[in-house]
């Protein structure tokens, strides 16, 4: 288990101090993917070198399986630190070595045979789908590429806990899903808590069990990613998932509805039965609702006509069906 308690890191510069963190507290369970998404600046990549102290805290404790690290010796942090990968945007591979060798490489440092590394790190490749490129070298492969050997390289100590920083935000659509796909089997099959840093919401509602929302050095939110996508409590979380909705609110015409979906049958109809039993037209102006697991999650703004008897009479079906909504701008 990972626990930050009341973490501050302070800055020092030109212009004085810079508060990057303020009391943030965070509890991050074995087994699960933990999402934090912030705004460009927010702190959330000083948060995630807190975990490991490659950033040390001005304040606070950062506690790993009960352990507060800071309170360990140089050699001490050194062990503990085995126990975590990390994986970074700009994937930091050593040009000079092939792939094999990238990969092997925290294990020859930690003072393992050469041989036993590579074999280790031939097993990592497999795992990622990049055997027949051991012994190509970074210049030689594509971005999704060094980011399955950066993400097997930091699975070379058996960690128990991978931290992610920005691991996608550098890759295209389509290798981002891959890579994403590759850290669920990764915390399936290995049991390997991730942490993942990023500033899309389509990362986090992809792969994460639970998101905590960084604002101004700040938690704003944490929960479930699927009650913080149907319900975001603070600003910067409605911003980050509902980015579109703002030119919503100048429309002309009648009440604007806010239809939440907590879970509901994704098959179900429902604007379409909404439409055909209560003889109301209605106008879709945002949605954005997914698919998980045949449930359906998300939100839809309808305009509803101006004439306040067809308006009551959409909000009593709403009701009647027990369809969750809010009005917007109220």
């Amino acid at each position: 288990m990972i626990e930050l308690k009341h973490l501050g890191k302070t800055y020092q510069s030109s212009a004085g101090p810079v508060e990057a963190l303020r009391d943030v507290s965070l509890t991050i369970a074995d087994g699960e993917i933990f999402g934090v998404i912030g705004l460009s600046g927010a702190g959330k990549s000083t948060l995630v070198r807190c975990i490991n102290l490659l950033e040390r805290p001005t304040s606070g404790q950062v506690l790993i399986d009960g352990q507060d690290l800071m309170q360990l010796s140089h050699r001490e942090l050194l062990r503990v630190r085995r126990s975590i990968g990390m994986i970074f945007q700009g994937f930091n591979l050593l040009e000079q070595r092939n792939v094999v060798d990238n990969v092997a490489f925290p294990l020859e440092t930690a003072g393992e045979k050469k041989a036993a590394a590579r074999a280790r790190a031939r097993e990592l490749l497999a795992l990622v789908g990049l055997t027949e490129r051991e012994n190509a070298y970074p210049a030689q492969l594509s971005g999704g590429q060094k980011q399955r050997v950066a993400i097997a390289r930091a699975l070379a100590t058996r960690p128990k806990y991978l931290l992610c920083d920005e691991a996608t935000s550098a890759l295209d659509p389509n290798t981002t899903r891959a890579i994403l796909a590759l850290l669920q089997r990764i915390n399936r099959e290995l049991g390997v808590t991730i942490v993942i840093i990023t500033h899309e919401m389509k990362v986090i509602d992809q792969i994460c069990d639970r998101v905590a929302v960084i604002d101004q050095s700040r938690i704003a939110e944490e929960g479930r990613v699927s009650d913080v996508f149907v319900n975001p409590q603070s600003q910067i979380a409605r911003e980050l998932i509902l980015p579109q909705s703002r030119t919503v609110m100048e429309t002309k015409g009648g009440r604007l509805l806010r239809i939440i979906f907590h879970g509901e049958a994704s098959s179900l109809p429902v604007v379409s039965n909404l439409v055909l039993e209560c003889q109301v037209p209605v106008n879709i102006m945002f949605a954005d609702t997914k698919d998980i697991d045949g449930a359906a999650y998300g939100h839809m703004i309808l305009e509803l006509p101006t004439d306040p008897r067809q308006a009551e009479k959409v909000i009593a079906w709403l009701n009647n069906n027990q369809i969750g909504w809010r009005e917007e701008g109220k």
